[in-house]
């Protein structure tokens, strides 16, 4: 069980790692992922997402620790635990934020993480079924497309949106972000196309690439600062693989930072608080995680009949559903649920939007895991770059232990602000005559909040997460005093052959749905290793030039 390269985590950037770097025959990778295999029909089906978020099969079904800002309530925390990660389960927006979240990373001392270094990585990693263009690739492994059957009300929130004021944007990855319209997805043929799709199934072939699903990773093996390999359980045996090259850490922005800490890697109050001995004090580890807080108004309205609902009707459409889907990969079950959305500024002084809505069709209560009968529609808004830091931390030194995970959601007041002026907006729009003629009405559990103070009370008692955790293990210049995990190469600082690629890099969180970023952090990464294998080779900045070579 030895391997120039193993990776830690079938995600989303795990799987573009295992792709690239084995497309040289010269080497050996392991990946290695706690999850099964992705064959579910849940997974392919794009609408089985509904029913994924109900069980814990596939999902870690984390919870944070009780929120203050969210009066005392525990958040939920989706993610994969299967092959292709949370790319296997999540809503398949395909969106990469705004041109200023990179500059910003390139500003705070990440050389070649500006907008211009990073957009050939995100061309690189894209066919998009419109074409190629200044901002789209094509030819690349993940397909990107306009949903195949979108519901018939997706229309009708679009114009509700014009008539509220807000430009239409047909392309959230063009030119500018803002404004309303349909969402393009990572789907190819009617079917969810994940990172595993993508990067991993269509080379399992490979003989230089093992593929160890069921594989949970305990620690990161160490021979004083450099990093060999892992130990892990594979059924009932622990398991040693070993590196002879990298360890690559791909487990996300909630196990990433855990498994570091149960490597002795850390801060050392934090490690011996659990008896374990501090290989490395990187105080850093586990800090900065924040994510995008989010709450949903509910909108009844049985005259909604193409939306999803528990009505006798509903449940005969969902039944010729399956069977276009199973036929044609066409009709109902091709939706991602959240069709539509945009990027909306809460209020006229903002530079860039600074809220995103999410349009799903269907009654969306606690995350899809409670039932609710009848038809209606629902929508989202989030805080686009929320102020407020929390931390994940260890539960106990069991590996098999959930971590704690404390996004302090509302720790900084201003993210609440934002999130009752987005709540007022958004209200706003849904209330306009193009979705009137549904005969809607608010669901009763937000529709008596109708001064600041009780949209307030509302959104403490109903907002959390929209599934983007990141920043745990953060980039940037190490150092004295730093809390940075990892250099603007992904190098974790003070350890030697260990790498971070995930979305707990992310200085700070991206203006929008996470997915594509984490593939483009994946691609970038896989271009340093490859970069770094070649004998006598300088450091390497990763900048448009170097990126533009390699597309």
């Amino acid at each position: 069980m030895e391997f120039d390269y193993v990776i830690v985590g079938g995600g989303s950037a795990g799987c573009v790692l295992a792709g690239r770097l084995s497309e040289d025959p010269g080497v050996s990778v392991a990946l290695l992922e706690a999850g099964g295999p992705d064959r579910s029909v849940l997974i392919h089906c794009p609408a089985g997402l509904a029913v994924m978020a109900k069980q814990k099969a596939i999902n870690w079904a984390f919870q944070t620790v009780p929120q203050p800002g969210l009066n005392g309530r525990r958040g939920y925390q989706p993610r994969g635990r299967v092959l292709g990660g949370s790319s296997s389960i999540n809503a398949m927006i395909y969106m990469r934020g705004q041109r200023e979240d990179y500059e910003a990373w390139a500003a705070e001392g990440n050389p070649g993480w500006g907008w211009a270094d990073v957009l050939p990585w995100f061309k690189r990693a894209e066919h998009n079924e419109r074409g190629a263009d200044a901002y789209h690739g094509s030819g690349g492994p993940l397909n990107v497309m306009d949903l195949r059957s979108p519901n018939a009300i997706l229309p009708d929130f679009v114009e509700a949106a014009r008539q509220a004021g807000y430009p239409i944007n047909t392309d959230f990855n063009g030119a500018t972000q803002e404004g309303i319209g349909a969402y393009q997805v990572t789907h190819r043929n009617g079917e969810r196309f994940s990172a595993a799709k993508a990067y991993v199934t269509p080379h399992l072939g490979r003989p230089n690439l093992t593929v160890l699903t069921g594989t949970r990773t305990l620690r990161v093996l160490l021979e004083g600062r450099r990093a060999v390999g892992v130990e892990a359980l594979r059924g009932t045996e622990r398991i040693t693989v070993r590196a002879r090259a990298e360890v690559l850490l791909c487990a996300g922005a909630l196990q990433s930072p855990q498994l570091l800490l149960l490597s002795g890697i850390g801060a050392p109050e934090e490690l011996q608080r659990h008896g374990i001995a501090v290989a490395h004090a990187l105080p850093g580890v586990g800090r900065h995680l924040h994510d995008h807080v989010d709450v949903v108004q509910v909108v009844l309205a049985p005259q909604a009949r193409s939306t999803f609902g528990l009505t006798a009707g509903g449940a005969w459409r969902v039944l010729q559903g399956i069977g276009d889907w199973r036929r044609h990969r066409r009709g109902m079950l091709t939706t991602n649920f959240g069709e539509a959305g945009g990027f909306i500024k809460s209020q006229p002084g903002e530079a860039t939007p600074d809220l995103q809505l999410h349009f799903v069709i269907a009654k969306l209560v606690d995350h899809g895991r409670k039932t609710v009968f009848g038809h209606g529609y629902s929508c989202h808004v989030c805080v686009l770059r929320p102020r407020s830091r929390g931390s994940l931390t260890l539960a106990s030194a069991d590996p098999l232990a959930a971590p704690l995970i404390d996004p302090n959601f509302f720790g900084d007041p201003d993210d609440l602000a934002r999130l009752v002026r987005g709540f007022k907006l958004m209200r706003s729009l849904l209330a306009q005559p193009a979705l009137a003629k549904y005969g809607g009405h608010e669901s009763p559990t937000s529709a008596g909040a109708t001064t600041d103070a009780a949209i307030e009370q509302f959104v403490r008692n109903y907002a959390d997460t929209i599934y983007h955790p990141v920043g745990s293990c953060r980039m940037g210049p190490g150092g004295p005093g730093s809390l940075n995990v990892v250099d603007h190469e992904l190098r974790v600082h003070g350890i030697d052959r260990l790498r971070v690629v995930d979305a707990s890099i992310m200085p700070s969180i991206v203006s929008g749905n996470t997915n594509a970023p984490v593939i483009m952090i994946g691609e970038k990464a896989a271009a340093m290793v490859q970069a770094a294998r070649r004998p006598g080779a300088a450091p390497v900045v990763m900048t448009a030039d170097t990126a533009a070579a390699a597309a």
